[in-house]
């Protein structure tokens, strides 16, 4: 470098460092002047642009307190506000424009309170047809706009990442209007067949040890063959709706039973919600003695009011009906009691199979399922659920050549007991025509068996197996590609 380039670079030097130092004592300024406007904003917060006075607050939009009617406060006065709708959060959408662009200021929802999901994100339940009919129980029916009359709502298992279900997508089993229940005048007895009948608050509930544990509900009916062969266009929502997940929060019922000392020779326990024509199922004993769970929370929430609000029972791996919900008593027993309904398996011989209470092994593809379409040739990673009333997913195996040959998939931790369990598979799709489907097994070695299987142990012939209405069905569920990518239900291909 010669000497003349060399001394025009130390000035270029020098005159960058000189920028730098002026654009340094700037900054600190600014710095300064912004925390001590911070500090300003604090002790005043007139000096702010947001800070409205409590006098100019639309006290329609004051959050009440549910039992007193009293507005809420924070725990520092100040009061709690939905902004919603205001001309405060107008003005507030106004100036974001002004500064952003059109891009911004169109939140409508003041969601800091309780946040929502995206507009584009709609996934939603589904209204299913329960069979019952117009007028159940005498109960007046809200507006609907599907044609069929229905108490169900179904969980999209078909849209689901991961393995636990939303709350607000929790499925849900009703036979007629979901009370609201005030938790501080609610209790739970426990009586019967015990040295110290007790009767808590949920308040106590509440203060007793406690355990999260993460489990799926299920209904007995999910997944029984009367409709589905009918749907070519059947989603994995349609077929196993009336399934969930959740990470439920309570107290292990065994607890509760060593505080009231059950006596010898009791057997069953009766459980009964505070609606009690809505549902009440007899247990065995050893049940609440196991796993069992008195729960008051979901997904780190407390109970929605269609999940059983404030206290539900959870019975894991157990036919759903028996979750019991606004759980009131329980009576420990050595005999039967009475049941809301009775659910049991009919062969084909015509005799029933009572107490048939775990739910076998099962899964399910989810992508690509009914209803969706494959747009393009190659790479597809298979990605789907498995669950066993039984206990641990410990084996899941794919079929893409309709049943021909059967490949592990890779089980994707944590496993739960008796809860969903994730699953993927590689798979590079090559434009052809074919089937593919899942089986699982649990940890007890009960495997899913194919639909001539299944036939088989229940007494039917293979062609009126596939007429009966199978309850407890767990035969694989399959989809068919076609070479367009579409996606169709081929129950009974495998």
């Amino acid at each position: 470098m010669s000497s003349e380039n060399k001394n025009e670079d130390q000035e270029f030097k020098k005159a960058s460092r000189r920028k730098f130092l002026k654009q340094g004592a700037a900054l600190a300024c600014m710095t300064a002047a912004g925390l001590k406007a911070a500090a300003q904003g604090q002790e005043d917060p007139k000096l702010r642009t947001d800070y409205v006075p409590e006098d100019q607050v639309p006290q329609d939009h004051v959050v009440r307190n549910p039992w007193t009617g009293e507005m809420m406060r924070d725990e520092e006065g100040n009061l709690v506000v939905d902004w919603t709708g205001t001309p405060q959060w107008a003005a507030y959408q106004k100036s974001t424009r002004a500064v952003g662009g059109s891009r911004y200021g169109k939140i409508e929802v003041d969601s800091r309170l309780y946040g929502v999901r995206s507009k584009f994100v709609t996934t939603h339940r589904r209204a299913f047809d329960g069979g019952s009919g117009p007028g159940y129980s005498g109960t007046p029916t809200a507006p609907e706009s599907i044609k069929t009359y229905f108490f169900s709502l179904l969980s999209p298992i078909d849209a689901q990442m991961g393995v636990i279900t939303p709350a607000g997508l929790h499925f849900t089993d009703e036979h007629g209007e979901v009370p609201e229940i005030d938790p501080r005048e609610h209790r739970l007895t426990i009586y019967g067949m015990v040295d110290r009948p007790i009767t808590l608050t949920m308040d106590e509930l509440m203060s007793l040890p406690s355990v999260s544990r993460v489990h799926f509900v299920e209904c007995n009916s999910d997944g029984e063959t009367r409709d589905l062969r009918k749907l070519d266009w059947a989603t994995a929502g349609h077929c196993f709706g009336e399934l969930s997940c959740s990470e439920w929060t309570g107290v292990l019922m065994s607890t509760l039973l060593d505080m009231v000392g059950v006596k010898k020779g009791a057997k069953w326990f009766y459980a009964s919600a505070g609606d009690e024509y809505n549902q009440t199922w007899s247990i065995p004993l050893w049940k609440g003695m196991d796993d069992a769970l008195i729960a008051y929370g979901q997904n780190g929430e407390p109970l929605r009011i269609e999940q059983g609000f404030p206290v539900r029972l959870v019975v894991p791996g157990f036919q759903g009906t028996m979750n019991i919900k606004r759980l009131r008593r329980i009576k420990i027993t050595d005999e039967l009691t009475l049941f809301h309904r009775m659910y049991g398996d009919t062969r084909a011989n015509g005799k029933i199979t009572w107490f048939r209470l775990e739910l076998p092994p099962q899964s399910c593809i989810l992508r690509p399922s009914g209803g969706q379409q494959l747009t393009r040739h190659g790479f597809q990673e298979i990605r789907g659920i498995a669950w066993s009333g039984q206990g641990k997913i410990t084996r899941v195996e794919v079929t893409v050549d309709a049943g021909k040959t059967w490949k592990d998939a890779q089980i994707q931790g944590p496993v739960h007991s008796k809860a969903h369990t994730r699953f993927t598979f590689p798979w590079t799709w090559n434009g052809q025509e074919t089937i593919i489907a899942a089986r699982c097994t649990d940890e007890k070695g009960s495997v899913q068996p194919l639909t001539p299987e299944a036939a088989k142990m229940r007494g039917y012939s293979l062609e009126n197996f596939k007429k009966e209405v199978i309850q407890r069905n767990n035969i694989p569920q399959p989809w068919k590609i076609d070479r367009d990518g579409r996606i169709t239900n081929a129950i009974f291909s495998i």
